[in-house]
C-alpha cells in the first residue's frame, strides 16, 4: 500500500508501496469488507497516517487508501498527503486490477500516476509531469509490463484451497509488481503466526512472511536505498484475515533502516464479511 507525503526514494515508503500480489486459487465467492486505519513510523517517532477501505465482491474489488505527513515531519516542511485508487475483477480466484491511479502532493509539487492493466497485463501508464530522463535508470520494457500486479492490489491475498488461511501456503508466493515506475519482484517466506494487538486493544491473528526485494527494472542500479533493499534480509509483513474470504491484508510491515526501524502498523482493522449476492 501507498503512504503517501513521504519522500518516494525512502526506504519506509518504498517499503510500503512494495506490499505484495495475489495468489491464485479457487474461484473467490464470499464477501467482505476492511477498513482500517495505519500509521508510518520511523526510529519511533510517527511521520505519517493513512486509512485504507478494502471492498472483496463476488466477482469485483475495490480499494481505496489516504495518507498525509504528520508530526516533525510536517512541522519541518514535509507537508505531504496522497491517495490511490483501484479497481479489478476476479477472476478463477485471482485478483486483477482494471485501473489504477495514485495522486501525491508534497509541497509545491504533486504527481499523479495511471495505470490500465487487462489479465495482469499493463495496457498503457503515465506519470504527470513525466519525470526527467535518468540516463543510468534501467529502461522498463514491455515484457516488464505483462504478468504484473499494481502496488494496491499487490497488497491483497487470495490464498488459494480450502486449508488454514493463516498456514504456509501464505507465504508461498514470489510476485511481480509494477508501480508505474519501477518493476520488481517480491519473494516470500513463511516466518510463523502472531497475535498482534491493535492500539485500541483488539487481538488479531495474524500470519508473518518474511520479504526478498528484487528490482528488475526502472531504477537506477548505483542507488544507496535500492541497494540497502536488495541486501535486507530482515523485511517482513504480517497478514490479516479480510473477513468471510480466503483474502488477506497487510496489518503490519517492518522495515529496518540504518537510522532506525520502519513500520507502517494498523491502529484500526475493522473488517466484516458482507453477504453474498444471488
Amino acid at each position: 500500500m501507498n503512504f503517501q507525503g513521504s519522500s518516494r526514494s525512502g526506504l519506509l515508503v518504498l517499503a510500503a508501496a512494495m506490499v505484495l500480489a495475489a495468489f491464485s486459487g479457487c474461484p473467490a465467492r464470499a464477501q467482505g469488507k476492511v477498513e482500517a486505519k495505519y500509521e508510518v513510523s520511523l526510529a519511533g517517532l510517527t511521520i505519517g497516517k493513512g486509512v485504507w477501505n478494502i471492498a472483496i465482491g463476488e466477482d469485483d474489488y475495490t480499494a481505496v487508501t489516504n495518507g498525509a505527513t504528520v508530526g516533525l515531519i510536517k512541522a519541518l516542511g514535509g507537508s505531504g498527503n496522497g491517495s490511490s485508487t483501484v479497481q479489478g475483477k476476479i477472476v478463477a480466484g485471482q485478483l486483477f486490477a482494471k485501473s489504477y491511479l495514485s495522486s501525491v502532493n508534497y509541497g509545491s509539487k504533486n504527481e499523479t500516476i495511471r495505470i490500465n492493466l487487462a489479465n495482469g497485463n499493463v495496457k498503457e501508464s503515465s506519470i504527470v509531469p513525466e519525470p526527467p530522463i535518468t540516463p543510468d535508470r534501467i529502461l522498463v520494457t514491455d515484457e516488464h509490463r505483462k504478468g504484473v500486479s499494481d502496488p494496491m492490489t499487490g497488497a491483497l491475498f487470495r490464498v488459494p484451497g480450502n486449508g488454514d488461511v493463516l498456514g504456509p501456503e501464505a507465504c508461498s508466493a514470489r510476485t511481480s509488481v509494477f508501480d508505474g515506475r519501477m518493476r520488481y519482484d517480491l519473494q516470500l517466506a513463511y516466518k510463523g503466526r502472531e497475535i498482534v494487538t491493535l492500539l485500541k486493544g483488539a487481538h488479531i491473528p495474524v500470519v508473518v512472511c518474511s520479504i526478498h526485494f528484487t528490482p528488475i527494472a526502472g531504477y537506477v542500479p548505483t542507488r544507496a536505498s535500492i541497494k540497502y533493499l536488495i541486501a535486507e534480509r530482515n523485511m517482513d509483513v504480517a497478514l490479516a484475515t479480510i473477513a468471510g474470504t480466503r483474502v488477506l491484508a497487510p496489518i503490519r510491515i517492518r522495515v529496518p533502516t540504518p537510522v532506525g526501524m520502519g513500520l507502517v502498523e494498523a491502529t484500526e482493522f475493522n473488517t466484516v464479511a458482507t453477504p453474498k449476492t444471488n
